[in-house]
């Protein structure tokens, strides 16, 4: 069965095209930086907010009626699955995610459930084989289902614990036959509301021991994939412990975990914890711990997780101004864990909300490879510090300095001269490399 004939396979057609059903700026054949575009934005449909959320919100019922929902139960998940291999091959992407309740239904116990789950993952790899689509990442849900209340491998209850272990290693078996290329820990719950009733030198050390035993079973199997914790502060619980890359990276130091997981970084959750997007990139990429990327934007009005199809062109420039500066997103991916608007409730909205996202972050990669190319922000960063390289800069930097010689120093100062940050130049010049972008030459 067809679940959107009215849509043929998306093409690219250049910035002039007023076709709807068309990519403007997004073409996956094209050279940029001596690749191709496709091979370095490595885009990725979510399964959640795609094809299983119905746009109901906490203050109104969902207002989307999709075709495949005259099914239910495991037909439901298996017209799903249908719907989701045609819409990956008329958008042309190359990838697609998932948690595990998102594919299958949950049974009445965990045994039940994996049933389910092993139905559709055999029709997922029925599909795969004929396909080009691949699995940048899938992940465990730990957090919907009311057991966990209190956390998952945080939880106050050794059962919880347990059942959130049996249902990781389902997903590390399904991972690996599926040919996952990473794997994501989100702590949906893995925070608390109050220090009244938390143990949380427990709950920290139970998180650690809980990755622990994934890493182990992961090298058991010979799943291989990249793991990736995904960062958000707060939402649902007060305090997550997963606050910000910062954050989770002390974690992982603190607990000897940082060799074996790298970041997902999720653009609204940047702005929840009160960051830009390029800064939890940055931070990110200067330890080494930029994985994979969750493209979306949120509403700096609302505070909270909007998850909106990204389209501010500065914002996605400099993301992936971060991205190529990291030398690319390696084994990750450009996933959009995003999903469209209340009102845009036509299921070909799903179409053009992806093809908005990723006309924006083809432009960021364009802008952003122009600034690498031209020595843009580099020059400015040199001119800058550039008393850290020679003098008693350079003595500070290779550690040749103590508080004698830099007293020494300071005493001897008569004046000291500052130069100007030239913010708004900085900023006009970026704006300019945008407008460029679209300027026919």
């Amino acid at each position: 069965m067809t679940y959107f004939s009215t849509v043929n396979e998306i093409k690219f057609e250049g910035s002039s095209s007023k076709n709807p059903f068309a990519f403007k700026f997004y073409n996956p054949e094209e050279i940029i930086g001596g690749k191709k575009m496709e091979d370095v934005l490595r885009y990725a449909v979510s399964y959640w907010h795609t094809f299983t959320m119905d746009g109901s919100d906490p203050f109104g019922a969902g207002t989307m009626k999709r075709n495949w929902d005259r099914y239910n139960g495991i037909d439901l998940a298996k017209a799903r699955v249908d719907a989701s291999f045609e819409f990956y091959e008329k958008l042309g992407v190359p990838y697609f995610c998932f948690h595990d309740i998102d594919i299958a239904p949950e049974g009445d116990n965990l045994r039940e459930t994996n049933q389910n789950l092993d139905v559709i993952v055999n029709m997922i790899q029925d599909y795969m084989k004929s396909s080009k689509v691949k699995l940048l990442w899938n992940t465990a849900n730990n957090f919907t289902h009311p057991r966990f209340v209190h956390g998952a491998a945080t939880s106050s209850s050794a059962d919880v614990f347990a059942y959130s272990a049996a249902k990781v290693k389902k997903g590390l078996e399904i991972g690996k036959e599926l040919g996952a290329e990473n794997y994501v820990f989100w702590g949906g719950r893995e925070g608390y509301e109050t220090l009244l009733n938390t143990n949380m030198k427990l709950e920290l050390d139970n998180l650690a021991r809980f990755y622990k035993m994934a890493i182990d079973y992961a090298e058991e199997i010979g799943f291989d994939a990249q793991f990736l914790i995904e960062p958000k502060p707060k939402e649902p619980t007060t305090h997550q412990y997963d606050y910000d890359v910062a954050t989770s990276h002390a974690f992982l130091q603190n607990y000897g975990l940082e060799n074996h997981f790298k970041f997902n970084i999720e653009a609204n959750h940047a702005t929840l914890a009160g960051h830009t997007f390029e800064h939890e990139l940055h931070y990110a990429r200067i330890h080494n711990m930029l994985g994979s990327v969750d493209a979306n934007q949120g509403d700096p009005l609302l505070g909270w997780d909007t998850d909106e199809f990204p389209t501010d062109l500065w914002s996605t420039t400099l993301a992936m101004y971060e991205i190529l500066k990291n030398g690319g997103l390696g084994r990750g991916g450009l996933n959009f864990d995003a999903k469209v608007r209340r009102g845009s409730f036509e299921q070909e909205d799903l179409f053009h909300a992806h093809i908005a996202g990723m006309d924006a972050f083809a432009v960021g990669l364009k802008v952003a490879q122009q600034l690498i190319d031209d020595k843009v922000l580099e020059t400015i960063l040199e001119n800058r510090y550039e008393s850290y390289e020679s003098g008693i800069g350079l003595d500070i930097v290779k550690g040749a300095s103590d508080f004698h010689k830099l007293e020494k120093h300071a005493l001897n100062l008569s004046t000291i001269e500052q130069s100007s940050g030239r913010l708004e130049q900085i900023k006009a010049t970026i704006n300019q490399y945008l407008l460029k972008a679209f300027t026919k030459k």
